[in-house]
């Protein structure tokens, strides 16, 4: 299993479809257009943000055991992210630190390996996209939910931008498994086809040097 990591915009999902492509295996996806839960979390973050990260961890967890067909299947997000986005919005008062800790309880209760499982729960990579907040914004705009436009929410900017921030932090302390980072900003592989080639051989390289192919 490989999964992808980063920040709003940073290009997830479509990394996630050109590398599932490229080594012939299958791609999972964050639920978002479907998910029930996106929309009312933005309008009352208090009330609605530990429902939600209850609901990813869910559909997050059901990713990970469907994955278990093909050891290079692709997930467009690491369920370790969650934590992360979980804390900055306690942080941020949208929720409190009693429910931040009870989920990290969760998470870790429910990733514990046990010894006679077939499939162990953490990928075998993952692979961080770092963009910078400029490009982060554009792509939110570009991409166009109304739910996540500052022009309709500007408090979502220093959100946004602690976001950012944080996840060059997380990266650094992740030992969940091996991992490697690639430059979102000097490839584009989202509108550079060349940028997208120079990418999936950066993966390649990565995955040879594990073994994994």
């Amino acid at each position: 299993m490989i999964v992808l990591a980063g920040t709003i915009g940073a290009g997830k999902t479509s990394l996630t479809k050109r590398l599932a492509n490229h080594l012939g295996t299958k791609a999972f996806y964050e639920s978002v257009d479907d998910n029930p839960i996106l929309p009312l979390f933005y309008k009352d973050p208090q009330k609605y943000g530990f429902l939600l990260q209850i609901y990813f961890l869910n559909r997050r967890l059901q990713e990970i055991k469907d994955s278990f067909s093909n050891d290079l299947n692709v997930l467009d997000r690491s369920i370790f992210e969650d934590s992360l986005l979980f804390k900055l919005n306690a942080d941020m008062g949208r929720a409190t630190e009693t429910e931040s800790d009870i989920y990290d309880s969760l998470l870790h209760n429910m990733m514990e390996e046990l010894p006679d499982q077939r499939h162990q729960k953490a990928p075998n990579l993952m692979i961080h996209i770092q963009i910078s907040f400029d490009t982060m914004l554009k792509r939110i705009k570009k991409r166009g939910r109304p739910y996540e436009q500052l022009d309709a929410d500007p408090s979502l900017y220093d959100y946004y931008k602690q976001l950012n921030e944080r996840y060059q932090k997380w990266y650094e302390d992740y030992d969940e498994s091996p991992k490697m980072s690639i430059n979102g900003d000097r490839y584009d592989f989202v509108e550079d086809p060349q940028a997208s080639r120079e990418v999936l051989a950066q993966i390649d390289r990565k995955l040879e040097s594990l073994g994994l192919k």
